[in-house]
């Protein structure tokens, strides 16, 4: 009997299939090794097959789009409620093969190598400067414990820490002098490598023409340009802009009965990353804002109605929508722009 359909539960090294036929009568159940995976989709027919979105997800879809089957995305939460009984990975694979079944599921769009690599930079650096928050905070509990507080932020932990170090009359002894320069050392090493992956997305950003458009967008830099094209895609894979800006968790849930609406505050859901770069460079607008006061200016009015944190989500929701109109109509930020009657 023909496959249609195929659920894959992905996993490092088995692999577990559930297939079916076009009338839904089960006809595969299989586990295959890593090495036999392509093997066996390549001297197979054509057919839909779907994947949870988790790790090495978009290298199998790449893979097994290449062989000319149609591969689906599907977010793990939304495959959970199929799984019957207790869980193993036949249970998963059936789960998955449930959910691509039904029409309105929603997918995640498949990443191309090249998205995969700039988003892998970007984690990069998250990566490393909170590495260097952490040793920066370290480094100031460790002089706190001798008497010594220094104030927030980078600036204060490289001339001051090297002139308490210098200084012979605080009483440090000789050992704790070394191990803060090692620190410091280590501190300095961290901050370099931020600042070369910064460099490294700012010459992608460069060379990307749609981040260059999104990058036009008041609240929207080159860091936050390039990790919303990498990450969406195709932005014609959301039905419209508000699509795109629920999945970014910019909108507030719900908890609405009996035709009683009750909005709550935003979801944050998604990509928390992208919503964070999204919320600060917001606020970065939102306190020019207030130092420019223009009252003809919508941001304005909202000030004067909502605190500025409210401020600042509801203008990173505009600029996600703003951001989808412009990769899903490859238009230009026009800042007048106004919709036609």
């Amino acid at each position: 009997m023909k496959l249609t359909t195929i659920g894959i539960d992905l996993a490092k090294n088995v692999f577990q299939l559930h297939g079916a036929d076009a009338t839904g009568r089960a006809v595969l159940k299989k586990q295959l090794k890593r090495a036999q995976v392509l093997p066996f989709f390549a001297n197979l027919a054509c057919c839909r097959i779907g994947m949870e979105a988790c790790g090495s997800a978009h290298y199998w879809a790449r893979k097994l789009r290449a062989l000319g089957h149609q591969v689906q995305l599907i977010p793990p939460q939304y495959v959970k409620p199929f799984v019957k009984r207790n869980k193993n990975d036949a249970a998963d694979a059936e789960a998955i093969y449930e959910a691509i079944l039904r029409p309105n599921m929603a997918a995640v769009p498949i990443k191309t190598a090249s998205q995969q690599a700039i988003l892998s930079v970007h984690r990069a650096r998250q990566g490393f400067v909170k590495a260097r928050t952490a040793q920066a905070n370290q480094i100031r509990g460790l002089l706190a414990e001798y008497g010594i507080v220094i104030g927030r932020g980078m600036v204060h932990l490289g001339q001051p820490v090297a002139q308490i170090l210098q200084d012979g009359e605080n009483d440090l002894p000789g050992s704790f002098r070394l191990l803060i320069q090692r620190l410091v050392d280590h501190l300095e090493q961290l901050d370099r490598q931020v600042r070369e992956l910064e460099l490294e997305i700012a010459r992608w950003h460069k060379d990307n023409e749609a981040s260059l458009r999104l990058a036009r967008i008041p609240g929207i830099g080159p860091m936050t340009a390039s990790a919303l094209v990498a990450s969406v895609g195709e932005a014609n894979n959301f039905r419209n802009a508000r699509q795109l800006a629920a999945w970014l968790g910019l909108v507030p849930r719900q908890h609405s009965s009996g035709g009683k609406s009750i909005l709550l505050g935003i979801s944050k859901r998604g990509d928390s990353y992208l919503r964070t770069l999204l919320i600060h460079g917001a606020r970065s607008v939102v306190r020019m804002a207030e130092r420019r006061q223009v009252s003809d200016s919508w941001l304005n009015r909202l000030l004067v109605r909502r605190h500025k944190n409210v401020v600042a989500v509801a203008l990173a929701n505009k600029n996600a929508r703003t951001a989808w109109a412009l990769l899903a109509h490859g238009r230009d930020y026009q800042p007048d722009y106004a919709t036609p009657a």
